[in-house]
């Protein structure tokens, strides 16, 4: 950098020779305390908000304000996706954490409708509904105790594979559960393929991934040709379907890596939230009665013409939506997100230069007392009425 440019650096330190600073990211986590990690930076460094250290391969500043957040996230010129080496050949160079931003948008834009639009959940909420219902009640009946987590985790994924291939058979789905649990474990792993390491394991089990999902994707296609219908349609026949306005469609590799990102995204943040909007609901029983009472007003004003949710019923749920918002902050399922400079930039007064890793770590902010009042407490109720400033809820 030159001694100039290395003299506008962020305070910090760059860790053992390729190591870096993962032994400290990584045992942090492990023990439980993740706030330690940042916590360590600040206590030697002072509150700079900025700190550089040497993570995931890569020379890497770590942002940790507001005010940073909102920077590095809407300055699409002078920052765009950074994700790790790992994170980027799991997920795919065709999904999100990889393309260029333009590409992006064009992907983004092709793929709301069929993921995040009125049509599509108003037909994917009455399986969520009957899924959710069903699985309730098997809990019920297994007449002992049930490990909570992985019952969510089974739940969720067969709510996503619905989702995502409609009426897919068992094998399919047990064959699609098997590699993604796998590809989940190399996902913010240290990209090293060697024997014995997570991410040369989860590189196996997104070949493996992709071939079912190619498989089902070739058999559309054929159907699509004779003029065949399967009947429902579902997330993958909506991206076939999609097309931008040249008229052009996704191509396969495209929807693959769109599946997979989406699949990664939904089934680990719907699993861990739930558990946990469930394990604080049970420490406050205050709060679990007037969750209780909400969705008790919401069945009595359901008339009984009605079968099952609709999405006026769930726009009803004030209170559990607080709960929710609260559960998210509180946990921080996404807790880093990755950038990389374009060019020489400064935040906060520090230089970050071109081609440097950018990590934003959204607990700093979640967990920070002079944005949220007593952070480590569960309090649906500071949402009430309150419209969160940029940069301080991710």
């Amino acid at each position: 950098l030159g001694a100039e440019r290395r003299a506008r650096l962020p305070p910090g330190e760059m860790g053992w020779p390729l190591v870096g600073g993962m032994w400290a990211f990584l045992r942090a986590f492990k023990s439980g305390k993740p706030d330690a990690f940042i916590a360590s930076f600040v206590r030697r460094f002072g509150r700079t908000g900025v700190y550089r250290s040497f993570m995931f391969s890569s020379p890497t500043v770590l942002v940790t304000t507001a005010e940073g957040y909102k920077q590095v996230l809407m300055d699409d010129d002078a920052f765009v996706t950074g994700w790790p080496k790992a994170t980027v050949a799991l997920v795919g160079p065709r999904s999100f954490v990889a393309m260029p931003h333009d590409e992006r948008r064009r992907i983004r834009k092709l793929t709301a409708a069929p993921i995040n639009g009125f049509d599509a959940l108003t037909g994917y909420l009455p399986f969520i509904d009957s899924t959710v219902t069903s699985s309730l009640r098997a809990w019920a009946d297994h007449g002992g105790s049930v490990e909570f987590l992985t019952e969510l985790r089974r739940m969720t994924f067969k709510i996503i594979v619905q989702i995502f291939l409609g009426g897919a058979d068992q094998a399919t789905t047990r064959a699609l559960e098997r590699s993604y649990t796998e590809l989940n474990y190399g996902m913010r792993a240290m990209a090293i393929n060697l024997p014995g390491f997570a991410y040369r394991g989860a590189l196996r089990a997104r070949r493996r991934l992709v071939a079912v999902l190619q498989d089902v994707l070739d058999e559309r296609r054929a159907a699509r040709a004779k003029g065949v219908s399967g009947g429902g349609v579902d997330m993958m026949d909506r991206l076939i379907e999609a097309q931008d306005e040249r008229g052009r469609h996704l191509d396969d590799d495209e929807i693959i890596d769109v599946l997979v990102m989406y699949l990664n995204a939904g089934h680990e943040s719907s699993g861990h939230i739930t558990m946990w909007a469930t394990v604080f609901l049970q420490e406050n029983p205050d709060m679990f009665a007037r969750a209780k009472a909400e969705q008790e007003a919401i069945m009595r004003s359901i008339p009984s013409s009605q079968q099952g949710l609709t999405l006026r019923d769930f726009r009803k749920m004030e209170y559990l939506s607080q709960v929710i918002d609260e559960t998210l902050r509180l946990v921080n399922i996404s807790f880093v997100s990755f950038r990389q400079a374009t060019r020489d930039v400064f935040v906060n007064g520090y230089l970050i230069p071109k081609g440097w890793k950018v990590q934003l770590w959204y607990r700093s902010v979640h967990m920070d007392p002079h944005v949220y009042p007593d952070p480590t407490k569960f309090d649906p109720s500071r949402w009430e009425g309150h419209s969160p400033r940029a940069g301080t809820f991710l």
